[in-house]
Order: C-alpha cells, then sequence, then structure tokens
C-alpha cells in the first residue's frame, strides 16, 4: 500500500489529481485515532495528512479559531485554555473505544461530527464549523464559509462536509467557533428506580429554566465501573445533571432543582469533569464489551426501544446520554450473533424512530454490516449525486460509509 504525506494543500492537491488518474483509491487519516470509525473498506493507499498542521489564527475576543485540519485536538484545547475558552460541542475521546492510539485532529473530529454530553444545550460540531478549504475528489482546492457566524457564501457547505467522513473532500484548513469556558460545573447525582423514573426525570430537568448542560443515566452495572464510583451514592442508578456557569448561578440553579426532584449528591470540579469525560469516551463505562452499538432514538421513545430490546435473548450493558437522545449498548461477540444484533436493533428502531450506528465491531463485522442506519431510496440516490459531484471517481474514502459508494 503507498502511503502519501503532503505538506500543504498544493501538495494535496497533485496527489489526490494523480490518484484520480490512476483510478487509485485512498483512504484519508489524519491523527488515526478514527480509523476503525465506519465500515471496513480497504483501499490502494493511504493519504495521511498528518503533515497539515498549526494554528493559523486565533482572536480570542472574536471567539474564532483558524487552525489546518490535522492540528491535533490537545493542541487546539491547550490554546483555548490559556484564554480561559474552549469547543463548546464537547470532542468526546473515543480512543479506548475504537482501539487506536493516535492523537485526535481538529479536522477529523469536524469530518465525522464527533460531539459530547453538552450537544444537547451547545450544539452538535456542524453546529460550530464556520469555514474550511479542501481539496476534492479531482484533486481541486475549494473553500467555503468564513470567518464569522453568519455570512453570506453561499450553500452550507460545512454542514455537509460534517459527518461526511472524508468521502467527499479532503480538509486542509478549518475555522471554528470557540466559546467562554464555564467559571463553575457541578453535577447533581438523583437516585431512580430505573430507565423509566430515569427518561422522566431528565426530560422535566431539561425543560425547566435552569440551563441543565448535559444528562446522562447510569446504571449500577455502569456505575460500578466509573473511575469517580466512590463518590457516587450506592442505588439502583443515577441521574447526572450538570449545572455551568457563574458560582452564584450554579448555586442558585442547585438548589431550584433540588426543591424539584430532591436532594442530591454532588461531584464538583475534577470528579464532575472526570464523569462527563467517561460518558463521552464509552469505552471506561461499557467495559470490555466487543460490539458498541450507539443509538439514537426519539428522546421520549427511549424506553420503549430499550423494553424491545430487553426482550433479546441477550445480556447487554448500556447507558442514556443527551436526555434519552443517545444510548449507548455494549455486547460480547458471542451474543451479538453473525449481523452483531444489526438486524434486530434496527427492526426495534423502527417501531420507535430514530437510527442506530455500530460503532466499535471487529473489521469482518464492520465489512459485512451495515455500519450506518440504512437510507430510503430516495435519500440513497441523493447521496449518491452529491458523492459523484465532489468525487465523481470515488476514490475518497471509498465505502466507508455505504456498501455501494
Amino acid at each position: 500500500m503507498t502511503h502519501h504525506q503532503p505538506g500543504d494543500a498544493a501538495e494535496l492537491s497533485a496527489i489526490v489529481s494523480t490518484a484520480a488518474a490512476a483510478g487509485e483509491t485512498l483512504s484519508i487519516t489524519g491523527g488515526g485515532s478514527k480509523r476503525r470509525l465506519g465500515r471496513h473498506a480497504p483501499t490502494a493507499s493511504t493519504l495521511d495528512l498528518s503533515r497539515i498542521t498549526g494554528i493559523v489564527d486565533y482572536e480570542p475576543a472574536e471567539l474564532v479559531l483558524t487552525a489546518r485540519a490535522a492540528t491535533p485536538l490537545a493542541e487546539i484545547e491547550g490554546l483555548l485554555a490559556s484564554q480561559r475558552q474552549m469547543l463548546a460541542f464537547e470532542p468526546p475521546d473515543w480512543r479506548a473505544l475504537l482501539g487506536h492510539t493516535g492523537a485526535p485532529t481538529l479536522g477529523g473530529v469536524l469530518a465525522c461530527n464527533q460531539s459530547g454530553p453538552r450537544r444537547l444545550k451547545a450544539g452538535a460540531a456542524r453546529d460550530h464549523f464556520l469555514g474550511f478549504s479542501a481539496v476534492n475528489g479531482r484533486g481541486e482546492i475549494w473553500k467555503a464559509g468564513g470567518r464569522v457566524v453568519k455570512n453570506v457564501t453561499g450553500y452550507d457547505m460545512c454542514k455537509l462536509q460534517t459527518g461526511a467522513f472524508g468521502t467527499l473532500s479532503a480538509l486542509t484548513e478549518v475555522t471554528v467557533k470557540v466559546m467562554p469556558r464555564p467559571e463553575t460545573a457541578r453535577t447533581l447525582l438523583l437516585p431512580v428506580t430505573d430507565a423509566t423514573a430515569a427518561l422522566a426525570l431528565m426530560s422535566t430537568a431539561l425543560n425547566t429554566p435552569h440551563e441543565v448542560s448535559a444528562a446522562a443515566y447510569l446504571p449500577t452495572a455502569v456505575l460500578a465501573r466509573s473511575r469517580v464510583s466512590g463518590a457516587l451514592p450506592a442505588g439502583n442508578g443515577l441521574v447526572a445533571l450538570r449545572l455551568e456557569g457563574p458560582a452564584p448561578s450554579v448555586a442558585h440553579r442547585t438548589d431550584a432543582l433540588e426543591a424539584a426532584f430532591g436532594t442530591s449528591a454532588r461531584l464538583i470540579d475534577v470528579d464532575s469533569s472526570t464523569l462527563w469525560a467517561e460518558i463521552g469516551a464509552v469505552r471506561p463505562l461499557l467495559d470490555s464489551a466487543e460490539i458498541v452499538w450507539r443509538l439514537n432514538p426519539t428522546p421520549s421513545k427511549a424506553v420503549q426501544l430499550l423494553h424491545i430490546l430487553a426482550a433479546q435473548p441477550c445480556d447487554a450493558s448500556f447507558f442514556m446520554d443527551w436526555g434519552g437522545g443517545q444510548i449507548w449498548i455494549g455486547l460480547e461477540a458471542a451474543q451479538a450473533g453473525p449481523d452483531a444484533k444489526a438486524s434486530a436493533i434496527r427492526a426495534a428502531l423502527a417501531q420507535t424512530g430514530g437510527h442506530a450506528t455500530l460503532f466499535a465491531a471487529p473489521d469482518e463485522l464492520r465489512a459485512q454490516t451495515e455500519v450506518f442506519e440504512p437510507l430510503p431510496p430516495a435519500h440513497a440516490a441523493l447521496s449518491q449525486r452529491i458523492k459523484r459531484n465532489f468525487d465523481p471517481l470515488g476514490i475518497l474514502n471509498p465505502r466507508r460509509i455505504y456498501k455501494e459508494f
């Protein structure tokens, strides 16, 4: 396998142009942390963007940062922390989940629309993506968006590229909106008897005016695996609610939520940050599960979905994030069967609404199973037309999302 490693957009353009002329398929990688995310579809060559790195411009007063796409996420977050700012969409660390140790990059986070527990309040990665430069499957350098939150540069190409997993273009430079880091963060831990009670509590809490920035339900078996388990109260499970902002505001909102739901245990500072990092990273809470699914149901139907799945003959571990809008399920390979439980999970979702992604699984399962939710025929045809417009020969991360393209 040929390993291409361009140093800038011009070199990248030349490599892609040559590959297109030769029909050479390219697997795009930056830090390599998400190489096992998506379908397993080997290519002729690797396109390593790790040299296209560095901060281009950062204006703390304007809350805007521009960096080359392969800039390590740790470098971005360190710079923002020095100015008490952050990426509000809280990109999670999926390295342990996906079995890779490479450094996550800003471009990779955006290409995969990687969003953490704060998504329900701050939005997804795509909502903070302002502009970019990229190279398409013809080898053409192009750009879209700008450096302001609102611009009139045409179609919103940022949202099209975000979540495309590098199948449309290889990002070379990106501009994102950043946000001030909260002065104080506190996590309230409320005991619940089961998932039904948890969903009702989270729904009510999120509909109060108290600006809950994250809400998750952690069953007892999951709680036992947390590094902060010693600080967690015993019981059948807990709902975790995070409050952020100025200290007086957090204190007032804590009192208001406890008046509504009862006295809670509390996590502050490092313990609070550790718990939400674990929730975002998934793997610490699902322990050694070989198969991991991410389910995104209609939040009000999350418990119905779990009840349908509970009727299946397997012992799965799970927890909820995003107030019930995201459920992580871990299975052992022997329980999952030849399709990793895809048919059962998608049949259940057909009754409740939503979609499912096979997140972590051995290569052979990811090669033969639909990793992402199958598209209706009209949507599939539209997606194929978009792919052909950006990458007419299908050389950029082919079949990374769907078998057909």
